[in-house]
């Protein structure tokens, strides 16, 4: 971590996602402990001179360097597979040029279905594949569509379409998201629920019979 300077050195702003953002020190530095005195920190308020999102950081009383800021920076679940995650880290990463975010979301979806066995066709036909398998819920069918439609709007040949604004790519981020989630991040916590669990010998006639 970067020492709690005038300028907070990380990667990316966590609002715009830009690399090596220019945070520079808003208000003068001050302190904040817990109602018991202890917990001492110190703290300063940046503001990217990018998109003037504000970040906070503090440090504790023994060193400077920085124990923590705020909001953090977006990561993708560990669990999910390698080139989902790729995607869907690129995507996010790439939020600030919104067409390319728009288009490795739907390459992070098409390979959500590839993983699930949808080998056949493009993206087009693998999301109505899924729809009618059951693989996913009827709901989710137009939120999948609506991205595979603002990637093909990228593409050079359409010439003629709107480019999508940074608010359009972080709610196409956020639908991705959701179904990553779904389709690979729930079902894996509910695994390692049931694998972890005491009682993972129940059945479901057992739980039948179990009044709560």
């Amino acid at each position: 971590m970067p020492n709690l300077d005038n300028h907070l050195k990380i990667n990316r702003c966590p609002h715009c996602l830009i690399s090596n953002p220019n945070l520079s020190g808003l208000i003068p530095e001050f302190s904040t402990r817990e109602d018991n005195a202890s917990n001492l920190r110190y703290w300063r308020v940046y503001i990217c001179a990018r998109c003037g999102g504000v970040v906070t950081a503090y440090c504790n009383e023994t060193i400077r360097n920085v124990v923590n800021f705020y909001p953090e920076i977006e990561s993708v679940d560990d669990t999910l597979p390698n080139k989902v995650k790729t995607f869907m880290q690129q995507a996010i990463d790439s939020t600030f040029a919104p067409a390319g975010s728009v288009m490795l979301c739907a390459s992070a979806i098409d390979a959500m279905f590839k993983e699930k066995g949808y080998m056949e066709g493009g993206l087009y036909s693998r999301i109505n594949y899924a729809i009618s398998d059951g693989l996913i819920p009827k709901d989710m069918e137009l939120w999948a569509h609506r991205v595979r439609l603002y990637a093909n709007d990228q593409r050079p040949s359409d010439f003629s379409s709107s480019l999508p604004s940074v608010d359009e790519a972080k709610q196409t981020i956020e639908f991705t998201k959701a179904l990553a989630d779904y389709l690979f991040i729930l079902p894996a916590k509910v695994k390692k629920g049931i694998e972890s669990s005491s009682h993972k010998e129940l059945d479901l006639r057992d739980i039948t019979n179990i009044d709560l």
